[in-house]
């Protein structure tokens, strides 16, 4: 079967089809009188984090799950911080709690992520999640990993004995990507700064996922034809347009399948936390 160089594989279009499974789990569960909440707190004013977190809440409206977003300004301290999540682990119309991260700089991070009820973690980054990830437990996975093994699915492809490389070892991608990777059966290296010669690895793989916020970390003569490249990265090229890690335009005229920035892994990374969301919703409901 000859295969054209470069399919696509349409973060928005998945995106719609898994919002709307989302929508109707949401309504069945609200017709037994459940509906799914999403708590969101954003601490401080970074702009960017503020768009996220409007986008994140618009999704869960748009599927029929209940959002409340808390905002506090940058003066807060880190104890009414974990008050506010101590809270809302006890509320039992809030299923899922995610704080926006960064936090401003006198609050720990890893302390309020580790205050947030692993039942309710549905970022997937409580020790906890990250523990069940490893074991092989039911668990939340981390939203953005978990998007891109949605994408290799919608391809149907069988990752079972491929040569998988993941660039890049960040607790939030990275790091639970290769676990997920070798959930399937695939075999996995994990690629980083100090790695000697990442073309002689790059070149070795059958899917490469890209996950270092760093433009052009992969080029077209780092991949071998056929392979599939899944791009994480979000930068800006000189023009100031999104772009991701991979070189898309010369990666494309290599790759058997390739995920676009904007439109790929992005979209899936919202979803995938109201995938979340609904699974502790109906956890909830089953006990």
């Amino acid at each position: 079967m000859t295969q054209t160089t470069g399919r696509l594989i349409d973060g928005n279009a998945l995106s719609k089809q898994l919002r709307a499974e989302v929508a109707q789990r949401a309504a069945a569960l609200k017709a037994r009188g459940i509906t799914p909440g999403l708590a969101v707190i954003l601490v401080g004013d970074n702009p960017a984090s503020q768009v996220y977190v409007r986008n994140k809440v618009k999704a869960c409206e748009d599927s029929g799950l209940h959002s409340v977003l808390e905002k506090y300004d940058a003066g807060m301290t880190e104890t009414q911080l974990l008050a506010r999540i101590d809270a809302l682990n006890n509320d039992p119309g809030i299923h899922g709690i995610l704080v926006q991260l960064p936090l401003p700089a006198h609050i720990d991070a890893h302390k309020v992520i580790e205050a947030i009820s692993p039942a309710k973690d549905v970022d997937g980054f409580h020790v906890a999640s990250a523990g069940a990830l490893m074991v092989g437990q039911p668990g939340f996975w981390p939203c953005t990993p978990y998007g891109c093994m949605k994408m290799l699915e919608s391809i149907h492809y069988d990752l079972k004995g491929k040569h998988a490389v993941v660039i890049g070892r960040s607790n939030i991608v990275g790091k639970p990507m290769a676990l997920m990777l070798l959930g399937q059966n695939a075999t996995v290296t994990v690629c980083h700064s100090a790695t000697k010669d990442l073309k002689a690895m790059t070149l070795q793989a059958d899917v490469i996922v890209a996950a270092v916020g760093k433009r052009n970390v992969l080029t077209a003569d780092m991949v071998k034809p056929g392979a599939v490249v899944i791009d994480v990265g979000m930068n800006r090229n000189d023009e100031g347009k999104l772009c991701g890690d991979v070189d898309f335009e010369g990666v494309k005229q290599v790759a058997g399948w390739i995920t676009p920035v904007p439109g790929g892994v992005g979209p899936m990374t919202i979803t995938m936390l109201l995938v979340n969301t609904m699974e502790a919703a109906e956890r909830v409901a089953a006990a």
